[in-house]
């Protein structure tokens, strides 16, 4: 019969660090596929006025936003202290809220297309006036759904 002998001097033998850059690369493959970058650099001021009752839209994908405000601090000596409508990453008129809204329109699936919602994200302070004429300027579009963006109320008990 063998006799089987316990040596007690055995090392613990090393970690392979072979497999490590295919791990790296995996999870940095993972992070740039998962992370969504900010889609808008505010131009204008965009503190939304406060409801009770608020909902949230379903579908991100299928929501154009349009923003309403006096611009920002930076902007206010080229663009005054009057509120301006911004489409995407620039200022606009009403005239140009049409060819937005057709290019938020080519920009999604063709099945899509009749379900984009019109985000409006209204600083407080802002008159109905210029609310009023850019859902005139949607209607032109036909793009009849609107949505007004607001922030929670907060209720003091």
């Amino acid at each position: 019969m063998a006799k089987f002998k316990k040596d007690g001097k055995k090392e613990t033998p090393a970690i392979s660090t072979a497999s490590l850059p295919d791990i790296v690369f995996m999870l940095l493959f993972f992070f740039m596929v998962s992370t969504t970058m900010r889609e808008v650099t505010l131009m204008i001021q965009n503190n939304l006025p406060q409801a009770t009752q608020i909902a949230k839209l379903e579908k991100k994908s299928l929501v154009s936003n349009i923003y309403v405000g006096k611009p920002t601090l930076q902007y206010q000596k080229a663009y005054g202290t009057e509120p301006r409508i911004q489409l995407n990453d620039k200022f606009a008129t009403l005239e140009d809220v049409g060819a937005f809204v057709a290019a938020e329109r080519e920009a999604r699936k063709e099945e899509d297309r009749n379900s984009i919602t019109n985000n409006l994200k209204i600083q407080s302070e802002t008159t109905m006036g210029i609310v009023t004429d850019i859902k005139q300027e949607l209607r032109k579009a036909n793009s009849l759904r609107i949505n007004y963006g607001a922030r929670q109320k907060v209720t003091k008990h």
